[in-house]
């Protein structure tokens, strides 16, 4: 969509703070209008079949896929991420989605017969369906700038709606890219939008789609939903995460230690569900601690050209919370093994990978999320311990456990306050996308994945046919004492207990 507007957002790279380029910002009025025009293309979209729309996230793949060093280039210039990631993350979890969605909507969709189980009600037709809801708002962080963009965006459509995102004024070129590659793969004019902006932008979207998905912080969430809550819009709420990782004194530590590192790390650790805490019991704390300080300092970071691990903070405040954190944290007598500082010799939002210890809970880096390089560690007595350090959090997203024993574990992870668990893995559960994945506590509601994943952006209607086309149904007017009588003896025979209640019912119900 063309905006034309004096307001403009500047674009620039986090790791080397050069400006990238210039936006203009939508106005309520450009949001308005980029809504009319979705309804009007989702009104001819919803009337296509789930093949033909699976033919068309076909086409999208495709050009993914081709046009992936473009797709690259963008994302690590407006991230600073490393471009093996780009590939690695992002477009490896389009690449399957697409896959999953084309294949397995129309099943998550499919009209569901529904058997009423009163005797009354056995000769009516019962059939749930699900209609799409219509034009939904995607407001989307910076951290995975087409992944909770596009990625959001392709079940929405599966489900036969039009979508207007919003993403994160940091990171927004990911998301111009992919509506682009949208329009060239055949979906129809403006079925996908992207509109530019801050936080009035996102408002504006609020006051005009039929349902928003967010992605992003507790705060922001809760004034979207209060704002959704005037219009009595549907809102779907992916916060805040502060995920737990437990390492059982059987653990195999070289594959927790591995998995501790990825899963902390990845993205420079800013990820909603990346390892921010880490409980290990007594017997293999140390021997823990000293592989994961030798695998973190082995950790190469810097620009996306170069062969690195990890980037960068995405902006300069994200820079500063986890300083805060850390700085905090070592005031109240945090010791740090490796890192704990803004990298010295590199230009943009770096900051080194850390590793703390002789932490606890009253260090906000143990009670917020992070979503930083920040690997806090902390000793535990027993897998009971453990997990009460592991549920006292506000959040409630992820989390991880670690043994050889897989029963144990799981008993674990079926205590855990968290939408899900990954055993002996860390954030693997994230890129499944046929299994549905959501959070408790303060880390939200709704889902993503799985049939929850779409139904989430329908409307289930409910269509009951009668069966006999008799003149009259008994209910129905006009009362009379007698039809009262009768009612209340055939509640007798099909709902009381014992056969002798239900006799006596039956020959009230005669004589009546």
């Amino acid at each position: 969509m063309l905006i034309v507007s004096t307001e403009k957002i500047t674009v620039r790279s986090p790791a080397t703070l050069e400006k990238i380029t210039d936006l203009p910002v939508g106005s309520s009025a450009d949001v308005a209008a980029a809504v009319a025009r979705g309804r009007k293309a989702q009104a001819v979209w919803q009337q296509t079949t789930f093949a033909e729309r699976a033919r068309a996230l076909y086409r999208l793949r495709d050009l993914l896929l081709d046009g992936g060093d473009k797709l690259a280039d963008i994302l690590t210039a407006e991230t600073g991420r490393p471009r093996t990631e780009v590939y690695g993350a992002e477009l490896f979890y389009l690449c399957d989605a697409i896959g999953s969605w084309a294949k397995k909507s129309a099943g998550y969709l499919r009209p569901q017969k529904i058997r009423p189980h009163f005797p009354l009600m056995k000769f009516k037709r019962v059939i749930s369906i699900y209609a799409p809801r219509g034009v939904i708002g995607i407001i989307s962080p910076w951290n995975f700038p087409l992944t909770l963009t596009l990625g959001e965006a392709i079940p929405a459509l599966m489900a036969g709606n039009a979508v207007v995102i919003k993403p994160s004024e940091l990171t927004p070129l990911s998301a111009i890219f992919g509506a682009e590659i949208a329009a060239k793969a055949g979906f129809p004019e403006n079925l996908l939008q992207v509109v530019i902006g801050r936080g009035a932008t996102g408002e504006a979207l609020i006051d005009h789609a039929d349902m928003i998905a967010f992605t992003g912080s507790v705060e922001t969430g809760k004034r979207i939903m209060r704002r959704a809550a005037e219009r009595l819009i549907p809102v779907s709420l992916e916060l805040g995460g502060k995920d737990p990782m437990i390492v059982l004194k059987d653990a195999d530590l070289d594959r927790a230690v591995g998995a501790c590192v990825w899963g902390a790390l990845m993205n420079c650790g800013q990820a909603c569900t990346s390892i921010e805490r880490v409980y290990v019991e007594a017997p293999v704390y140390q021997p823990f601690v000293d592989r994961l300080v030798e695998r973190v300092r082995a950790i190469r970071q810097g620009p996306s050209e170069n062969e690195v691990e990890i980037g960068c903070m995405t902006s300069a405040a994200q820079l500063d919370k986890i300083t805060a954190q850390v700085d905090e944290a070592v005031a109240k007598g945090a010791k740090v093994l490796t890192g704990g500082r803004r990298n010295p010799v590199l230009p943009g939002y770096y900051y080194e990978p850390t590793v703390l210890v002789e932490i606890d809970h009253s260090m906000t880096v143990m009670s917020e999320e992070t979503f930083g390089p920040i690997i806090p560690v902390v000793k535990v007595d027993n897998p009971e311990d453990a997990l009460r350090l592991a549920n006292d959090s506000r959040y409630g997203l992820g989390a991880s456990i670690f043994s050889r024993d897989k029963a144990v574990a799981r008993q674990l992870a079926e205590r855990m306050q968290s939408g899900s668990v990954c055993i002996n893995d860390s954030l693997v559960n994230y890129i499944i996308p046929d299994a549905p994945m959501g959070g408790s506590k303060e880390s939200g509601f709704g889902y993503r994945h799985g049939a929850e994943g779409i139904r989430k952006f329908c409307q289930q209607k409910t269509i009951v046919i009668d069966m006999f086309g008799l003149r009259e149904e008994f209910p129905w007017y006009p009362t009379t004492t007698k039809k009262a009588r009768q009612l209340r003896h055939l509640l007798n025979l099909l709902c009381h207990s014992g056969w002798r209640n239900k006799l006596r019912a039956f020959k009230g119900l005669m004589k009546s």
